[in-house]
């Protein structure tokens, strides 16, 4: 298939074509229509072919190349680098567009595959190379700033040869942001230790052989490595300009620990985390952490200079030695608005705390989203947070029955808890009233006596609630294969849903509005 710009030129020239000959037709039988003139002189013969001629030209004239740059390219920038390369076919004009590119972006395709990634590494490599000197050699004369310049490619043959292409670019050229997604031939269910220090001396060598890349490096994005003690600090040191990063399990050993301090990082992804502590030390700019996956038997992060944090994602899978984790001492000092917990459908890893300990850590807390929680939980466990979060606006729950290993055997060998997921999570609330929240959702909800209660118990604490949002389960990720099959019980018909606002006692509360959310 040909590129939108090839498309659009060949369908305006065959319109244009066809109109002509219509135009032409329409003057002829006007012509033919009116009386023959026999003096008719050779002046308006010729001056009404040249009009028709004007016409046509004006038909096939190409407006698209006669706008302005700046408004060509940012109509150039919406699409793809490969369509936007395309285009360089078109005209004379159109064929520096290739050296005029804002954005470009330059990734492997899909590497959700496990066979595609241990085959195509170095093919994928191969044309990652080719269409980055493609695109960013033929700049030697531009004048034009790449704003973006974003990399995906594999830590494998050819890798080298991409990063100093473009260190050489970044050294000559103005490049705004730069982003590189750095990915391992296998997969992280496949790679052992010795594979993960093997990854983690190629992303060394890899990086001193393109220094001014990770000089301006804007976002990193590394996976399955191992690094040495020094290397970590080493990189931090490097990327000056570092305001996102992504380790995706990522160690300096089994069990080791990490201190993280740098003047521009802005968010901090670690998941799949083999570190015994994360020691968030000194991080002036620092506003949004995502945590998951941990395998710590103690505090898996540390909180130190964070001024600026506001949004905290932890998700963990808790095995029966987690430890449960108490939020106040767990976050420190860190006054944060935007909380996300999430438990994988496995034991509750929070511990109810007495609120006033809670105060000082949940004083600016604004939205919490307590995720996956398993089906078999209560959920007044969660009110302590509530009692402790008096600005809280809104608060979601998510309930789930789907587990990721369902054999006992193997849960057993895997040391995943045998008793009931909520046993070490209960809290008896206090009569107190929260004068803040003004939203309830609650996802996988069912007509049971246990959400029904729950409920209840929210609208008479929350006295200025005004929405509460039922939702029907969301469907299972695909790589949940063991969701449990069961008989839904949340109220479609009307009937169900006029049973379920009679149980809630709605008359009470004539403001409240109840949504049912399929």
């Amino acid at each position: 298939m040909g590129s939108p710009g090839c498309h659009r030129k060949g369908t305006h020239g065959q319109s244009s074509t066809f109109r002509g000959e219509q135009q032409l037709t329409r003057h002829q039988k006007t012509s033919m229509g009116k009386p023959f003139v026999k003096g008719l002189s050779s002046y308006n013969r010729w001056s009404s072919i040249a009009m028709l001629e004007d016409d046509e030209r004006a038909l096939q004239r190409d407006w698209l190349s006669n706008l302005p740059d700046d408004m060509l390219l940012n109509i150039i920038d919406r699409l793809d680098v490969a369509d936007a390369v395309r285009t360089s076919i078109l005209s004379r004009r159109w064929k520096e567009i290739p050296t005029m590119l804002s954005k470009i972006l330059i990734m492997v395709g899909s590497t959700d595959n496990v066979q595609e990634r241990t085959c195509n590494a170095a093919w994928a490599n191969a044309t990652i190379l080719g269409a980055t000197r493609s695109l960013l050699e033929s700049r030697s004369t531009s004048s034009y700033t790449i704003h973006r310049l974003c990399m995906q490619f594999f830590l494998a043959d050819g890798a080298i040869k991409i990063g100093q292409t473009v260190d050489k670019t970044i050294a000559t050229h103005k490049v705004g942001f730069t982003e590189f997604t750095i990915l391992t031939v296998k997969e992280w269910k496949r790679c052992s230790p010795d594979y993960m220090l093997a990854y983690g001396r190629q992303l060394m060598i890899f990086i001193h052989s393109c220094p001014n890349v990770f000089a301006c490096l804007g976002r990193l994005k590394l996976e399955n490595l191992s690094l040495g003690e020094s290397d970590f600090p080493e990189i931090f040191r490097l990327c000056k300009g570092l305001e996102f990063l992504r380790l995706d399990n990522c160690d300096m050993g089994y069990r080791s620990l990490i201190a993280v301090e740098h003047p521009r990082l802005r968010e901090l992804e670690i998941v799949r985390s083999n570190f015994e502590r994360v020691d968030l030390n000194w991080l002036p700019e620092l506003t949004t952490l995502t945590f998951s996956s941990w395998i710590s038997l103690h505090d898996p992060l540390s909180f130190g200079y964070i001024p600026l944090l506001h949004t905290v994602s932890l998700s963990n899978t808790a095995l029966s030695s987690h430890k449960m984790l108490k939020l106040s001492e767990f976050l420190g000092k860190a006054t944060i608005s935007n909380l996300h917990l999430g438990f994988e459908s496995e034991k509750i890893w929070v511990k109810p705390e007495d609120p006033r300990e809670l105060w000082q850590v949940f004083s600016k807390l604004r939205l919490l989203n307590l995720a996956a929680i398993s089906a078999e939980c209560d959920l007044s466990w969660t009110l302590f947070v509530l009692q402790g979060a008096p600005s809280l606006e809104e608060l979601c729950i998510r309930v789930c029955d789907c587990l990721g290993i369902w054999d006992e055997d193997l849960r057993k060998k895997l040391a995943y808890s045998e008793e009931r997921k909520d046993v070490d999570a209960t809290w008896e609330a206090s009569d107190f009233k929260h004068h803040n929240l003004s939203v309830l959702r609650i996802f996988g909800f069912q007509s049971e006596v246990k959400f029904v209660d729950y409920i209840n118990t929210v609208m008479e604490t929350a006295v200025n609630l005004k929405d509460i949002y039922l939702h029907e389960k969301p469907v299972c990720e695909e790589k949940c294969a063991y969701s449990r099959q069961q008989g839904g019980r949340f109220p479609k018909s009307r009937k169900q849903k006029i049973l379920v606002m009679n149980s809630l006692d709605m008359h009470r509360h004539p403001l409240l509005r109840l949504h049912f959310q399929v």
